[in-house]
């Protein structure tokens, strides 16, 4: 859970400035064995398409970590939503 300034959480408020929440599995070789690949879940809110946070944890991990980068494949989705209406037929009332 985000911090919370002034009753909001810091998650929140990146959601009201346009951030979504982005997930990107991160596949890598093995820096002992390079033929075998790991896997890497790395989730936080990112902003569509140019994913400024993820690209930072990517430059990071390239420069300070051993593993080589073999694939990042990326999902996005805003969590704030206009609501989905429809119309409804009739109301049923069960006793």
């Amino acid at each position: 859970m985000g911090l919370r300034v002034g009753g909001v959480s810091e998650d929140f408020r990146k959601q009201m400035l346009g951030y979504g929440l982005t997930t990107a599995q991160i596949l890598y070789r093995m820096p002992d064995h390079p033929s075998l690949l790991q896997t890497y879940v790395w989730q936080n809110y990112d902003v569509f398409p140019k994913f400024p946070a993820l690209t930072d944890f990517l430059a990071f991990w390239e420069e300070k970590l051993d593993g080589p980068l073999f694939s990042v494949t990326v999902a996005h989705s805003k969590l704030i939503k206009p609501a989905e209406l429809r119309a409804v037929d009739g109301v049923f009332r069960l006793h």
